[in-house]
């Protein structure tokens, strides 16, 4: 089953706090958007998505949809991820969508390859749970249907994932993409980031602007 692909992006005024002092303040929203192409050239090439939606309400998320022709939704409340999360599922799901694929904007290294083969052979009412690389926190989700559960990102949101799509009696794994395992927060992603690309390549605009 083909998937709609939705990436909810921060504000970058807002976005990787945390990757001080790995990253100059100024430097930090050329390195967001060049992130933001890196997934979105990833997925456009994936056989399996049909469509992509960027949830956002940062002002260069719309240049950044245009370029990758995915469609942009900016008109929501709230702006925390699992919000622009439900944003892009309802849009998905008034155009039909019977299944979502909600994908990180931070994780660079994503290989439409990957993405492929998880979404090959989804059945109609299935969750995938993909973690981080701590095996906590929740980097992406595939539902099917697409209100199968509400996503709910965030510390501790791999089992929170978990418990919702065991209370809704709905099939599901858990499963780890090592191209999704890889967002970037903090500076030891940095370095972990670095060693991939210098090892295997991948991220090529997330590489120049942190210069490896």
């Amino acid at each position: 089953m083909k998937a709609t692909a939705v990436v909810p992006v921060k504000r970058f005024a807002v976005a990787k706090s945390r990757l001080a002092p790995g990253v100059e303040e100024t430097r930090k929203p050329e390195l967001v958007a060049a992130m933001i192409a890196d997934v979105l050239e990833a997925i456009g090439r994936a056989r399996m998505i049909e469509r992509t939606i960027v949830v956002s309400q940062e002002p260069q998320a719309a240049d950044l949809a245009a370029a990758a022709g995915a469609e942009l939704v900016s008109d929501f409340e709230d702006a925390s991820h699992s919000a622009a999360a439900l944003a892009g599922i309802a849009v998905a799901e008034a155009a039909g969508a019977r299944c979502v694929a909600l994908l990180p904007g931070d994780c660079p290294l994503l290989d439409p390859r990957e993405l492929d083969r998880m979404l090959t052979g989804v059945p109609d009412r299935y969750i995938a749970v993909i973690p981080d690389r701590h095996g906590t926190g929740t980097n992406a989700l595939v539902l099917a249907p697409p209100d199968a559960i509400e996503p709910s990102f965030g510390e501790g949101s791999k089992e929170r994932h978990v418990a919702a799509a065991r209370a809704v009696g709905i099939p599901f794994g858990v499963e780890e993409l090592a191209s999704l395992g890889l967002d970037l927060d903090t500076p030891a992603d940095i370095v972990a980031l670095t060693m991939r690309v210098e090892n295997g390549g991948g991220a090529k605009r997330t590489a120049k602007a942190l210069g490896i």
